[in-house]
């Protein structure tokens, strides 16, 4: 037996006291109203995960309940009905094939919209964060890991504020903020240089779409006002999507090809 366990040998030996079990019972009995009055007079995050806590509990037992309910009811048996058989209430009325045409209208019009934009690169090699990130060291000690240095190509707007670099978590570095890209239209054959308006995926993530970070398959979005392209109202286009084809932190440019 181990050591400190003297209470149960005591017990072993000389039995329970003799109120043990009624005590026992009354003090679980109490247990509940104790449990009550902390749940009601406890605050914030405690408080939420008391709550949270009993929910689950509640609807635990609520779905046991009504399983034994289930279980213990007599219901009728369903008697067999013959397949293709219609209740009185429709015998009436014309069978109706519109629901089905709706629903394949709906799906082709989905399919429609997913090949509406279709990518010179469909599919790209992903990024690990040790790639895209440099961890940078702060504080008096260097010890401080929190900071992180984009190592590939950004995009910064025109309107972008920096933060104090006390606080500045994400450091994108001015060497590698590009605001033009060479854009190849793939029916003219021609490559124009343009701004960037914008980036509107990073396919690594959202993260990295926020930080306007340019990898190999981003589509960004371009100012195409000098190519002169109209809609078929008549409308000049201002912006129009280009998919990222190369690696821009190794060739030092960004290409893309416009699409069309």
């Amino acid at each position: 037996m181990p050591q400190g366990d003297y209470i149960d040998l005591h017990r072993k030996r000389n039995g329970y006291r003799l109120d043990h079990f009624e005590r026992k019972r009354k003090k679980e009995a109490r247990e509940v109203h104790k449990h009550s009055t902390m749940a009601q007079k406890s605050l914030g995050i405690k408080g939420k995960m008391i709550a949270k806590k009993n929910y689950a509990e509640k609807a635990l037992m609520k779905k046991t309940l009504k399983m034994h309910e289930e279980s213990s009811s007599r219901r009728k048996a369903d008697e067999n009905v013959q397949e293709g058989a219609v209740p009185a209430y429709l015998l009436d009325r014309e069978d109706t094939t519109r629901a089905k045409v709706l629903s394949n209208t709906i799906k082709q019009k989905r399919k429609e919209k997913a090949g509406k934009w279709e990518v010179p690169l469909p599919k790209v090699r992903p990024v690990a964060e040790d790639e895209m990130f440099r961890v940078i060291r702060s504080g008096k000690r260097k010890t401080k890991q929190w900071k992180r240095m984009v190592t590939k190509a950004t995009f910064v707007g025109p309107a972008f504020t920096r933060k104090p670099p006390k606080y500045e978590r994400f450091i994108r570095p001015s060497g590698l903020r590009f605001t033009k890209a060479h854009v190849t239209h793939p029916e003219l054959k021609c490559t124009f240089c343009l701004e960037i308006i914008g980036i509107k995926k990073n396919p690594n993530g959202p993260m990295y779409t926020s930080l306007g970070v340019m990898t190999r398959g981003t589509i960004i979005e371009v100012n195409v006002s000098e190519l002169g392209l109209v809609t078929p109202a008549g409308k000049v286009v201002w912006g129009k999507y280009a998919q990222v084809t190369n690696n821009p932190e190794n060739d030092g440019c960004i290409n893309a090809v416009l699409l069309v």
